[in-house]
């Protein structure tokens, strides 16, 4: 038992490994910041999580295990924010973003647009919302 215990989390070590060397292949690889950030990010939070998993169940059940699983959980909800606060401060600081990808102007605050891979218009649900309002208002 104590075998199958070390195997399994030694394989969870190595995928997590694994995951940090494809992550830093895309940070230096890709021109953009944005995409380096989102492959650092994404490769942390998997990566770590991954490494911790595998400790976990070499460590057994105790005092650590629970520990590492509060990390994992911190790491989980920590990560995602930090990159999305950074990204938010790249696109509003950066005056050559236009460069790297498709910015539209004179646009709502509340309303978001983006180019998605096929060329077409992607907009989240409020901006469907008010739009079908203002259609209402002008057949009244």
């Amino acid at each position: 038992m104590e075998w199958i215990r070390f195997i399994l989390g030694a394989t969870f070590l190595l995928i997590g490994l694994v995951i940090f060397l494809i992550e830093v292949y895309g940070i230096f690889h890709m021109d953009y910041v944005l995409n380096r950030m989102h492959a650092a990010a994404m490769g942390d939070t998997l990566g770590i999580s991954s490494c911790l998993v595998g400790l976990m169940i070499i460590s057994g059940l105790n005092m650590n295990t629970l520990k590492m699983g509060l990390i994992i959980v911190f790491l989980w909800f920590s990560s995602p924010v930090s990159s999305h606060l950074l990204a938010q401060l790249e696109t509003t600081t950066n005056s050559r973003l236009s460069e790297h990808a498709t910015v539209y102007e004179g646009l709502p605050d509340d309303e978001e647009v983006a180019v998605a891979p096929d060329n077409k218009e992607v907009k989240d649900e409020s901006s469907n919302m008010m739009e079908d309002e203002e259609k209402q208002e002008v057949k009244a």
